[in-house]
């Protein structure tokens, strides 16, 4: 299900650790609602009191969590978060997630090593057909995004894993730019690699020129705006 007459875009934001998703979801918000564009933003897991439950479950360090039961509970918080953002498009408003199903393949398939298909069967439930209008998958050198990492502190469960787990989803996420992997994975929609180094400010700027070329319709103002 795609933007139509009267419905709002769905965006999201997608990233390893510490590429600056979290923070550009809320400049990108705060700088719509200044242009006067409905936008409201919501995180994966999140975003509904059984998400938020859910994003403890899987995020807490010490919490034994096995990959299948790891994919089911995001899925679970995912059905419930759909069905509230579902009606907020329906309703005109522009939609920006922190995260959606591409961290479940970079994350759960690459990272866990689970059943494509049987992921894919999975959030086709989860989401009802809802997919992204457009994905901004934003990218840091290495050594600067564990430097952001670090300085947030309190590593999450999926940030302590080891270096062999991240290095398959960053090479996932890297995939998903190509355009033949989206042809073949159309419940991801339309994805497009954001360079997510360097300032918050010039991140900024380099998301509202995507937006403003991907969804000019209701992002166009955003050009102007950091002109």
């Amino acid at each position: 299900m795609g933007a139509g007459a009267g419905r709002g875009p769905l965006v999201v934001f997608e990233g390893a650790e510490g590429a600056g998703k979290t923070t550009q979801v809320a400049r990108l918000v705060a700088r719509a609602a200044a242009l006067g564009i409905a936008c409201e933003s919501y995180r994966e897991p999140g975003g509904t009191p059984l998400g938020d439950a859910v994003r403890a479950l899987v995020l807490t360090p010490g919490h034994d969590v096995r990959p299948r039961a790891e994919a089911l509970l995001f899925m679970a918080a995912r059905a419930q978060l759909l069905a509230h953002v579902a009606e907020r498009l329906a309703a005109g408003v522009a939609v920006v997630l922190d995260r959606f199903f591409l961290s479940t393949y970079a994350y759960q398939i690459a990272g866990r090593g689970l059943p494509a298909d049987d992921v894919r069967a999975a959030n086709r439930l989860a989401t009802a057909g809802v997919v992204p209008d457009l994905t901004l998958l934003l990218t840091a050198d290495a050594d600067e995004a564990r430097a952001r990492v670090g300085r947030r502190g309190g590593l999450d469960r999926m940030e302590r894993e080891d270096a062999a787990f991240h290095a398959r989803v960053a090479a996932a996420f890297d995939a998903a730019t190509a355009p033949a992997w989206q042809a073949a994975h159309p419940e991801v929609g339309r994805v497009v690699r954001v360079d997510g180094g360097g300032t918050a400010d010039a991140v900024a700027a380099r998301v509202a020129a995507a937006l403003a070329d991907g969804l000019p319709e209701t992002f166009g103002a955003l050009r102007e705006s950091h002109s």
